[in-house]
């Protein structure tokens, strides 16, 4: 959003600051400023000029000899190649740089010099020149804001200019432009009369709007036109205005020195006067040759799915049903709130007009714009949710400019379809809550005072404020402190200790497991790394994930870099190893890496709703270790995440990325939380890693729910322990965990910890069995163990054990 201060001042009349004043001060009520442009900047020394005579240069064809009139009795003469200045020039008025003045430019509109350009006195081909004559170029300015200067020569100012007088003045200079930031909550602000009125808030001074006056003749629209509202949803308010007699020609240079300043190009008095009042007002407009409209009628409703429709710069645009269209009794005539049609635009045959200031639903004109691929500066304002209230004092007000101007002549009356009018909020006030939020101690007369201000009305009766319509943002009390907060000065609020009960400031119960995860990677020697969540579809087949796998079914980003980064992954393994055949392609003899990062898995396609994002803890390694190195890496990970069982582990577990033998599901509680493993030699080989690689994938959202933080404080053992050892021969089938669940689910209350010692395969063992042992402890909190204790216990451990088809071994 930019605005000029003249444009400020015309609403704030009697506001007289600098542009540093200014930008200091509204930054800090709320309305920030990011930077300024002074448009008198190195100008100096600059006055009007009245060409006496031309005569042509006795060297130089090129070349003329002014004599210029600059105010001081005594005309100067001046040397200049403009083609524009001939002898019938004389009696033209020009802006002249005096000898030991200052220009921001050169006539070429190259790059400004910092410091300007300085004009001395010299010599032209033996002839004496005491100045220059300036461009609109010189003067730092461009054709943009002076669409009537000539595109090579000297700027002509009005006939009336005194001589001698300040030309920068005269041509508007003296102005400054403003660029702000504005955030989306404040609606009221991306308008010129938004800001003045913050601007007066700000500086104590009195505010003045434009008054906006409802002229028309004895006529009544309703006999010209009639207007339809048929999704009321997606538009609550539709107002419509007519002129007629339309007189094409350039608008003011007043409104066009503004228009430009605000970034928007002179075009025509119609064209900127819808621009100019959606600059002021906030409210975008849009007119129609209202000889164009079939039926002379306006319906606002949705496309058809499939239409196709060719806008105002010539693109054709494909449209759905969630679109709102203007049609007229034939067609559609225009995008809802983001650009008319190709069939009705405004040409300079046109007679009659009409004017439309509506509301539209923000969040759809929002989805709209992005579907047909365009953005535009009504689109833009549209989005952020319109004042519906707004939209019938702007059509007025672009009325009373076309008279004003003698456009046209506006035909009376006006189509204003409102069916559900947007009222005033009401926030129940109290001081003394104010002042305890904020730690001041601001009298209630003087936040009145604030809110007066910036038109916020007050009930004493009820305490209550009265927030208009316009002001979006406001919606409970704590809005009303920052309000208070933003003009009191944030600079005068002390510094206070917070009242009440005391809390220490911690990370999310989330953010501290995934902290842990970080910790115990970085202790077993992994380092971080992160990769990109577009990748290539392309690495489906790298890792020989089956063409059936959900895997497969990945999000398309609809305008990618390229195939590389076109969908987004839906495992996090693709990055990992790309990381790691890039160190081990370098010649990193040991790489150990981690990430935490999101996969995106759609809950359908093509996508209706967001996909499920998923936080994965992926670990990955070559080099020094094993499979049991990464099993142990993941069980202290879920040991000190507080899951005090011992996690499961199954086999079969598919995974085709991952070497047949040498894989498994990770489960807790019978939920299956991940998986590791080798990768296969196949997809290492696909990934050009030369050496055994091992990872491991963690589903934070599946393993959290087991999580905990709660840690119970258990003494020093006061009675003895009593170890066990268990040596058996075991069917090669039956895994270490199934041994381990029968030896917790019997152990008991007495049973301490268990532990495998050793496994052993050879001859001396039968055939299809392995030899495996290991050694428990049992201890009780309140007595010694008896012997008879413990060999109970035994007992239905091995009772256990032999259902499993597990014998001791003799």
């Amino acid at each position: 959003m930019n605005t000029a201060l003249s444009w400020i001042k015309a609403y704030v009349p009697d506001l007289d600051v600098t542009a540093q004043e200014y930008t200091d001060a509204m930054t800090l009520t709320g309305t920030k400023v990011e930077s300024y442009a002074c448009l008198d900047k190195n100008l100096e020394k600059i006055v009007v000029g009245e060409i006496l005579s031309v005569e042509r240069h006795p060297d130089a064809d090129k070349l003329v000899v002014c004599q210029v009139n600059v105010g001081t009795g005594e005309p100067v003469q001046i040397v200049t190649g403009a083609p524009n200045i001939t002898k019938e020039s004389a009696g033209v008025k020009v802006p002249v740089v005096l000898d030991g003045g200052r220009v921001a430019g050169g006539h070429d509109g190259g790059a400004i010099p910092e410091e300007g350009i300085k004009i001395k006195k010299g010599k032209l081909r033996g002839v004496e020149s005491c100045g220059m004559m300036c461009s609109v170029e010189e003067l730092g300015a461009s054709r943009d804001m002076y669409p009537d200067a000539p595109e090579s020569g000297i700027y002509l100012l009005p006939a009336d200019s005194e001589p001698g007088a300040d030309a920068v003045e005269v041509m508007g200079l003296r102005d400054v432009v403003f660029e702000y930031e504005i955030t989306s909550n404040r609606v009221d602000c991306y308008s010129v009369i938004g800001i003045a009125r913050e601007a007066a808030a700000t500086f104590q001074k009195t505010f003045v709007p434009p008054a906006a006056v409802a002229t028309g003749n004895h006529e009544s629209i309703h006999d010209y036109l009639k207007v339809q509202v048929e999704n009321t949803e997606l538009c609550p308010r539709y107002c419509a205005r007519m002129v007629k007699n339309i007189k094409l020609s350039p608008s003011p240079q007043w409104m066009q020195r503004r228009l430009a300043a605000s970034g928007i190009r002179p075009i025509n008095n119609i064209v900127d006067i819808t621009n100019y009042v959606m600059e002021e007002y906030g409210q975008p407009m849009h007119a129609f040759d209202y000889d164009q409209l079939a039926g002379h009628e306006i319906i606002v409703k949705c496309a058809a799915d499939g239409d196709v429709f060719q806008t105002l710069d010539g693109q054709e645009r494909k449209l759905d049903s969630t679109i709102l269209m203007i049609n007229d009794g034939e067609k559609e005539v225009g995008i809802a709130g983001i650009m008319g049609g190709e069939n009705s635009k405004i040409t300079d045959d046109v007679k009659r007009l009409v004017f439309e200031s509506a509301c539209f639903n923000g969040t759809n004109i929002r989805l709209s714009a992005k579907k047909v691929g365009l953005r535009t500066d009504a689109s833009g304002k549209y989005e952020k949710g319109l004042d519906p209230n707004t939209a019938e004092e702007a059509v007025n007000r672009a009325c009373q400019l076309i008279q004003e101007l003698g456009a046209g002549e506006v035909i009376g009356g006006i189509i204003d379809i409102y069916p559900e009018k947007k009222r005033e909020r009401r926030i129940p006030f109290d001081s003394s809550k104010i002042n305890r939020l904020l730690g001041t101690n601001v009298k209630e007369e003087v936040m009145l005072a604030y809110f007066r201000a910036i038109d916020l009305g007050f009930d004493p009766e009820q305490k209550e404020v009265i927030v208009p319509t316009w002001r979006q943002d406001l919606e409970r009390m704590a809005d009303l402190a920052e309000e208070v907060a933003r003009f009191y000065g944030y600079d005068r609020i002390p510094a206070t200790l917070p009242s009440g009960e005391a809390t220490t400031g911690k990370l999310s119960y989330k953010l501290r497991i995934e902290q842990i995860a970080r910790e115990v990677a970085e202790f077993s020697g992994f380092s971080q790394g992160m990769t990109y969540s577009f990748e290539s579809p392309r690495v489906f087949d790298k890792m020989l994930i089956p063409t059936d796998s959900p895997l497969r079914s990945a999000v398309n980003i609809s305008n990618p870099l390229g195939e590389d980064f076109s969908v987004m992954r839906t495992t996090s393994l693709n990055g990992m190893l790309t990381s790691l055949s890039t160190n081990y392609n370098r010649r990193n003899k040991a790489v150990r890496l981690y990430e935490l990062a999101n996969v995106y898995r759609p809950k359908a396609l093509p996508l209706s709703q967001l996909p499920d994002e998923r936080m994965q803890f992926t670990l990955g390694f070559y080099g020094d270790g094993d499979f049991y190195t990464m099993k142990g890496v993941v069980e202290e990970f879920l040991e000190k995440a507080g899951m005090g069982r011992k996690p499961r582990y199954n086999p079969q577990c598919g995974h085709p990325y991952l070497h047949p033998g040498r894989k498994a599901n990770i489960l807790y509680e019978g939920t299956v939380i991940g998986f590791l493993g080798e990768v296969h030699p196949e997809v290492a080989d696909n990934y050009k890693i030369g050496d055994r690689t091992y990872i491991a994938v963690i589903d934070m959202p599946s393993m959290m729910e087991y999580t905990t933080f709660d840690r119970k404080y258990t003494g020093i053992a006061r009675f003895p322990a009593v170890t066990r050892d268990l040596s058996m021969v075991v069917p090669k089938d039956i895994l270490a965990g199934q041994i381990e669940e029968v030896i917790e689910q019997r152990g008991g209350r007495m049973l301490e910890s268990y532990e495998l010692f050793d496994i052993y395969e050879g001859a001396q063992v039968l055939a299809g069995h392995k030899s495996v042992a290991y050694s428990i402890t049992f201890r009780a909190k309140d007595h010694t163990l008896e012997e008879k204790e413990v060999t109970s216990v035994m007992n239905k451990i091995l009772n256990g054990l032999k259902g499993l088809g597990i014998e001791l071994r003799g």
